[in-house]
């Protein structure tokens, strides 16, 4: 497995060197685009707008439109720059009860590994972690944009969970929320009843993704049925020309005038 980002957990002076690692992967089916009548695939490609032409990735960089039709350019040396303290570390900002972060602010998972020679210290801080009670919250850039992160002991593990910024969440303002709706005491017991009735301990292994079950099933059948579909098409290795309709009509029509005259 490799990681997606190598660096130190800092908190006071102390620094762990360490690895991080997706915790989650995809485990639906991956789909591809193909014309039907020969299997034949759909590429995507980068498009200049203006003239048509297919852009290779060395060329494309970021841009930012300060104003409608002015922009500003942004490289890889602007993203270090504006991150150069946090580039390396995942920065420990405080500690807190992890009851105090309330579950919409959770995004994503990511195991963390000890860098070599860094198993001591590692253990050290996520046994503090279990001793406290606490989680850290923590600062780190990751694909050049900053992230908050809340580091929990769990296990044997010491695990990240990337969470939002709370200025990331809209304003529900204008969403039609009832606040003063009049009930009998009779609806909320029994509502309260039915809601203990339905109680139990969370065992995530009890639930499955069904709709992805019943897609293999039915990728299964169709393989077992014989129907599948063979390619009919020979790859050539050359890219698709991509054809910019209005470039080909002016084209056109200038050839067009040069026979009139002639």
């Amino acid at each position: 497995m490799k990681p997606l980002w190598e660096g130190s957990i800092s908190f006071g002076l102390i620094l762990i060197p360490v690895k991080l690692y997706k915790a989650t992967e995809d485990r639906k089916p991956v789909f591809h685009l193909v014309r039907e009548k020969d299997m034949c695939p759909i590429t995507y490609t980068k498009v200049c707008k203006a003239t048509g032409e297919e852009v290779p990735f060395s060329e494309i960089v970021k841009s930012y439109e300060y104003r409608k039709g002015d922009s500003v350019i942004l490289k890889d040396e602007d993203f270090k720059k504006a991150y150069t303290k946090r580039s390396e570390n995942l920065e420990i900002m405080e500690f807190t009860d992890e009851l105090q972060i309330q579950s919409r602010y959770y995004e994503q998972p990511y195991y963390i590994e000890p860098a070599k020679g860094a198993a001591k210290v590692y253990s050290l801080l996520r046994e503090a972690l279990k001793k406290t009670g606490k989680v850290g919250i923590a600062k780190y850039v990751l694909h050049n944009l900053e992230h908050l992160g809340v580091l929990k002991a769990q296990g044997d593990f010491l695990i990240l969970n990337q969470i939002r910024f709370e200025s990331e969440f809209r304003d529900p303002v204008d969403l039609n929320i009832p606040s003063d709706e009049k009930m009998a005491d009779k609806e909320i017991a029994l509502a309260v009843m039915l809601i203990d009735q339905l109680s139990a301990p969370f065992k995530p292994q009890d639930f499955r993704d069904t709709f992805n079950d019943e897609i293999n099933k039915i990728i299964e059948e169709k393989i077992k049925t014989g129907k599948v579909n063979s390619i009919e098409f020979e790859e050539t290795g050359k890219p698709a020309e991509v054809i910019d309709l209005m470039q080909k009509l002016k084209q056109s029509l200038k050839e067009s005038k040069i026979k009139n005259v002639s």
